[in-house]
């Protein structure tokens, strides 16, 4: 399989936190102003005091987010304070997902790379992602420079170093009215990830404070991804092979600001960034086009990123935690959505896909994986079904094409999971048999098997392997309980993992029948 991976790549400096550190940390800061912060959480990072205030509100409430950090001093902070005891590993939702598909049999993955710094092209996988620009090893004698190729590689990069420059003139003129320091354009995208863990104690100014959930706080230096900039060797290679690739995983809209220091907003980003999705599809319909969600920094924004995905997108992914933030189009209350309530989220996410078209719908949480498919789904091309999922009636649920359509999502959810779970075990992917061989030591999660009953019980839907499917509305719903490990290295990247996996999986049973 040959699939694109965009857009935002970068490094992860990944640091596990423990509630000592917080207490000692939180010492150094005035009380009133972080309470202050925790109360009315800022959202981005101009602050040592604002990076800490979010940490603490993350780890209070166990819950996750991801802020943008613009000053150069809490760069430094952060670097001089975290970096050298942490694990510096592949960050960014393409990036992750492009070494999943890498180690897990893709034939070709091509990334898009915003800054290709030796410390960033040396995290991806050496199996099968290629840097367009770059000649594979195996096209040219060793030592050998093609001029061709360098004449390529030369003007990409003139046309990279431009759209940089040019990203960075409205921070300049930003910075000079404000007085901000911004943040440096020559350096690497870090990500710098806290992950905390469920029981840790702190003392927030006095009060104890025990951690409800496991989950990470991410403090985002990244100066180009937050505009989805693509870079000039990626946007012609795609532009010129979509014809011959099988899938494109997109994702980094996330990273989008309301305003950016020049006045401008995130809408001409996003309107550039689908309008290259139409064009890779428009030169290849049978193009399988999957667009994962992440934690907005605004509603607006999510609300724009979703509709515009759902018009050109077969497939769209999200946990929890972001399926709640459209519970002003679905209706479903957000308290049982982050709960994990199977029902919940099965009527919460048939009501988006069916509303919106959508092919099909991923909801990703701790304790379960549950896919939506929609009513135009059925397509009798690729699955033997003729019928829309609303007019096959229950009399026929046990009909070879409905399971046979049911276990093929299913499996590719499974094989998801235990890339996932295989990975937080391990903290890396080394192949097929690798993923396999640590998949085995994995349980399923005692509460996502609980849910799957409550599952089977509100929607009257059939057992198919380990999980389950339903009709509803016009819609097919499968749910799996996720496998978990007792000790996970990381949390950092699961959701990505699983829908690598899940994609990847999907496109080769898709072939395979």
């Amino acid at each position: 399989m040959k699939i694109l991976c965009g857009y935002n790549v970068n490094i992860d400096s990944v640091y596990r936190i423990n509630g000592a550190e917080i207490s000692e940390l939180l010492k150094s800061f005035e009380k009133a102003q972080i309470l202050e912060k925790m109360e009315n959480p800022p959202g981005k990072i101009l602050s040592e005091s604002d990076f800490v205030a979010g940490l603490v509100y993350c780890m209070k409430n166990g819950c996750g987010a991801e802020w943008l950090v613009f000053e150069q001093g809490v760069f430094e902070f952060l670097k001089n304070r975290y970096l050298e005891k942490s694990i510096v590993r592949m960050g960014g939702n393409a990036g992750i997902m492009a070494n999943v598909l890498s180690e897990m049999g893709a034939s070709r993955v091509v990334p898009n790379v915003a800054v290709p710094s030796e410390t960033q092209l040396s995290l991806f996988s050496k199996k099968a992602v290629y840097f367009p620009g770059t000649p594979l090893q195996a096209d040219k004698e060793p030592g050998k420079v093609n001029p061709e190729d360098e004449s390529i590689k030369n003007t990409q990069e003139s046309e990279d170093a431009r759209k940089s420059e040019d990203a960075h003139k409205s921070e300049d003129a930003h910075n000079a009215r404000t007085g901000s320091t911004g943040t440096s354009r020559t350096q690497d995208p870090i990500h710098f990830v806290f992950d905390f863990s469920e029981g840790e104690t702190f003392s927030l100014y006095g009060k104890e404070i025990r951690v409800p959930r496991e989950n990470r706080f991410i403090a985002t230096c990244d100066h180009l991804n937050f505009r989805l900039f693509t870079s000039a060797a990626f946007e012609n290679y795609a532009l010129d092979n979509a014809g011959e690739m099988d899938g494109a995983l997109i994702s980094g809209f996330h990273l989008l600001l309301d305003t950016y220091p020049d006045g401008s907003t995130y809408g001409e980003y996003l309107e550039n960034s689908f309008s290259r999705l139409k064009t890779w599809k428009s030169k290849n319909e049978n193009l399988r086009i999957h667009v994962e969600l992440g934690h907005f920094a605004s509603r607006d924004i999510a609300n724009s990123v979703f509709l515009k995905s759902a018009g050109i997108s077969d497939s769209i992914g999200m946990n929890e935690d972001e399926l709640a933030i459209f519970n002003y189009l679905h209706g479903v209350p957000a308290e049982s959505l982050l709960r994990m309530e199977a029902e919940s989220i099965g009527k919460a996410a048939c009501k988006l896909a069916s509303m919106n078209g959508l092919e099909r719908l991923f909801i990703h949480t701790r304790e379960f994986v549950l896919a939506v498919s929609g009513p135009d789904s059925g397509n009798p091309d690729s699955s033997g079904i003729s019928e829309k999922w609303d007019e096959i009636k229950w009399k026929d649920r046990e009909s070879p094409a409905l399971l046979k359509e049911a276990g093929k999502i299913i499996e590719a959810m499974n094989f998801g999971q235990k890339c996932a779970g295989a990975y937080a075990a391990s903290g890396k992917l080394e192949g097929r048999g690798f993923m396999e061989k640590e998949a085995l030591k994995l349980q399923e999660s005692e509460i996502g098997i609980k849910q799957l009953q409550l599952f089977l019980k509100a929607f009257g839907g059939a057992a198919c392997g380990r999980g389950a499917y339903a009709l509803m509305e016009g819609c097919m719903l499968c749910i799996l309980p996720t496998l978990l490990c007792k000790s996970p290295i990381t949390t950092v990247g699961l959701g990505d993992t699983l829908t690598a996996g899940t994609f990847l999986r999907g496109l080769e049973l898709d072939v395979q029948t």
